[in-house]
């Protein structure tokens, strides 16, 4: 079911960037006080795509999950064992020997057969995947994270380090590709500092106020097509709690208790729109 949150104010401390459809921004964040871990994401693209979320129970061979994105294709989602994943852009890359583009809906094959960082590392392997413009964001339950990036011919591998794993639209591996240094990815690093120096001990709307030094605000180009922050996501991955903001409006948000979905052996699907 869908339900309106407790009233916020996570988008209103906001970071005054120009849109970038190719933008994105992704955070994952193991609180050292408690070991609660959270993740938040920011999804830029065009106002006129029409998103939704889909919430898809267990079966024998699939693992119960939700997912938002569009035209059938997962842009980021979390399964009932605490997998999370999402994407961003990067500069494009040459293909490399012996792998291709994914093939479907990446991302729901992820969540629906893994349960684990180290096991979705592996699904991309077994199936000779490489993204070209993208690295993808992975994050467990367990506190492990890693960015998956395919540069300069090699799969290459960023893990987590001092509780916090970041990424926007740089190559973590080699910047000297482009988008670098990037100011979204600075704000969302400095307020994390900000927390580790102070020792807060936070919860989900406090990641979501880093998050939100990243999100870009809406604006149009010369052909009168309007970008920005399409939505934002944040997620309580020890406890299971799934909150998504829609186009920066305090007044559209979905909350969902995962335990409580993925309990429900019901397909859903929930348009933003």
């Amino acid at each position: 079911m869908r339900i309106l949150f407790y009233k916020i104010t996570w988008l209103l401390i906001f970071t005054l960037i120009y849109c970038n459809t190719n933008a994105c921004s992704i955070l994952y964040y193991v609180d050292p006080a408690t070991g609660k871990i959270y993740v938040a994401n920011n999804e830029d693209y065009w106002y006129d795509i029409k998103p939704y979320i889909e919430i898809l129970p267990s079966s024998k061979n699939e693992y119960a999950r939700l997912w938002y994105g569009w035209d059938n294709f997962a842009q980021g989602g979390v399964n009932e064992y605490g997998l999370f994943f999402d994407g961003a852009a990067t500069p494009e890359e040459p293909a490399i020997d012996g792998y291709s583009k994914p093939k479907g809906n990446l991302g729901d094959r992820i969540i629906s057969k893994c349960k684990t960082v180290t096991e979705a590392i592996d699904l991309l392997e077994q199936e000779k995947i490489a993204l070209t413009n993208g690295h993808l964001f992975l994050g467990d339950k367990t506190g492990n994270a890693a960015v998956v990036e395919w540069a300069n011919g090699k799969r290459n591998l960023v893990f987590i380090k001092d509780n916090v794993l970041l990424a926007t639209n740089f190559l973590l591996t080699d910047t000297t590709k482009g988008n670098y240094p990037c100011q979204r990815y600075n704000a969302m690093e400095k307020d994390i500092s900000y927390i580790k120096e102070n020792n807060e001990t936070v919860n989900l709307k406090r990641i979501g106020n880093v998050a939100a030094k990243a999100v870009q605000l809406p604006s149009e180009n010369k052909e009168n097509q309007t970008a920005g922050t399409l939505y934002s996501t944040f997620i309580d991955i020890t406890d299971m709690e799934f909150v998504l903001i829609y186009k920066l409006d305090n007044s559209k948000v979905t909350h969902f208790d995962l335990k409580e979905e993925f309990n429900n052996n019901k397909k859903q699907k929930i348009k933003l729109y």
